[in-house]
């Protein structure tokens, strides 16, 4: 009996103890939850600073231009190698395909100018392996709702990529008043050649959302510069900050035509495609009235532009100044030495005359004499 009195004693005390420190770890865990509100930024001004994204009411002004992404440009490079997947990670046609095979990334078909990214417009996947022939097998799991396909890295013909489609998108935004540039899908395009060979043929695969392809680049590094070899860069960042270089072969027109169908020539369409990024470039700077400043900046600026223009040019008139007084110098200098000459001439002639004058008289003298002196 004494036992289990004291045994009660004993659990008791072990049972005040236990609740009096959990009570000392409450206090502790809320004036540290205390002391974090204070120090945080409230839920209100954070949304006040977070950017939202903007309405179709705020959306003033939009341009959609295709570019062509040419893997032999340096630029352009991060997205073909590593050529086969390694320890740094794989490029970017690999993950496409693997999240593809996984039924985790869905893609559409290329309707060339009139893409449709709705579920009308998916494309099968094993239908799209099937067409392009890249070898597959179901995989473990797979059902007719969700099927998933296992590709090996050998059959992804990522060595024929050679070239990308992109779709940008060019909008002003009323609210911050700038114009955002972003990419809204991309297309791989196979290059092959055909069995007559000649110049490789270009086979654009499918659209995939850039919004559904984000989450599985943003872990993908890659190096943009052979200086620094540090992967630093994610594929997602090398697309937000448009470190890729393409020429525009189409913007959204009414009769959905390419601009080599409207500029069947080559000058003229290097100059629509000029005059197009220019626009693009210049339209933030061109929507808003210059201050007083600015205006002033560019005087001077054009002011500066012209003198280093004048400064160029002065030289050469200069030297052509110099050249042509050397010529009439010396045109002169020949012109007082043939005056010269001629006039020496003109008296040794004279010389000659009155010499030949005194000789006549000399001889008409002595032939007198002698007739006097027969005489």
């Amino acid at each position: 009996m004494k036992a289990i009195k004291y045994f009660s004693m004993v659990l008791l005390i072990a049972g005040i103890s236990l609740s009096a420190q959990a009570q000392v770890v409450k206090k502790k865990k809320a004036g540290d939850d205390d002391k974090n509100k204070s120090e945080q930024v409230s839920g209100r001004m954070q949304a006040r600073f977070e950017e939202k994204k903007a309405s179709d009411s705020d959306i003033q002004w939009q341009r959609t231009v295709y570019r062509s992404l040419n893997l032999n440009v340096a630029e352009n490079m991060p997205l073909y190698y590593p050529e086969e997947p390694n320890s740094e990670g794989m490029n970017l046609f690999f993950i496409i395909i693997k999240h593809l095979s996984d039924n985790t990334l869905p893609a559409y078909e290329y309707l060339d100018g009139r893409e449709m990214f709705t579920d009308e417009y998916r494309i099968k996947v094993n239908d799209m392996f099937d067409r392009f022939h890249i070898l597959h097998a179901k995989a473990k799991g797979s059902s007719e709702k969700n099927p998933k396909y296992t590709v090996e890295n050998a059959d992804i013909p990522a060595n024929e990529v050679l070239s990308y489609y992109i779709l940008e998108k060019y909008e002003f935004n009323r609210l911050n008043g700038k114009v955002t540039r972003k990419v809204d899908a991309i297309c791989p395009v196979l290059h092959r050649n055909d069995d007559f060979g000649g110049e490789p043929i270009k086979y654009p695969m499918f659209w995939v959302k850039m919004d559904d392809l984000r989450p599985f680049i943003t872990q993908q590094y890659v190096f943009t510069d052979n200086d620094n070899n540090l992967l630093k860069t994610t594929l997602d960042d090398y697309f937000v900050g448009n470190k890729y270089k393409g020429d525009i072969y189409k913007f959204k027109n009414l009769r959905n035509l390419s601009m080599i169908q409207m500029f069947p020539d080559s000058a003229k369409l290097k100059h629509a495609q000029d005059s197009i990024e220019k626009r693009l470039a210049t339209f933030d700077a061109n929507i808003w009235v210059p201050t007083r400043e600015e205006l002033q900046a560019r005087a001077e600026a054009e002011a500066a532009k012209q003198d280093s223009i004048n400064a160029l040019k002065n030289p050469d008139e200069l030297k052509s100044d110099d050249s042509d007084d050397r010529r009439t110098s010396v045109r002169s200098t020949r012109a007082k030495s043939k005056r010269a000459e001629k006039s020496s001439s003109n008296n040794k002639s004279k010389t000659k005359v009155k010499k030949s004058s005194t000789k006549v008289k000399k001889s008409s003298s002595s032939a007198v004499r002698s007739v006097r002196r027969r005489r």
